[in-house]
């Protein structure tokens, strides 16, 4: 992975992708940074990744995350609940 950047906001679910070829869910999300201008970052899990399967637990929470570009595409690296 690379150009990996970190940020903090609040996640929301733009839409549940197909389940990769293992079974695996895969989703793309969007992290809103500052509410009333909507300005955020918009990424996907990995396939076959494991933050997959805790994304749905932080939906609407505050967030820090790492994303980085994976096959050209930004995609989740890490992800934290933010107090």
């Amino acid at each position: 992975m690379k150009s990996i950047t970190r940020h903090t906001g609040t996640l929301e679910l733009v839409e549940r992708m197909k389940n990769s070829l293992n079974g695996n869910p895969q989703f793309m999300l969007a992290l809103i940074e500052h509410s009333e201008q909507r300005l955020g970052w918009k990424f996907r899990t990995k396939a076959n990744a494991m933050h997959a399967y805790k994304v749905e637990g932080f939906l609407g929470k505050k967030v820090t995350v790492t994303i980085g570009t994976y096959r050209g595409n930004a995609t989740l690296n890490t992800i934290e609940e933010a107090f």
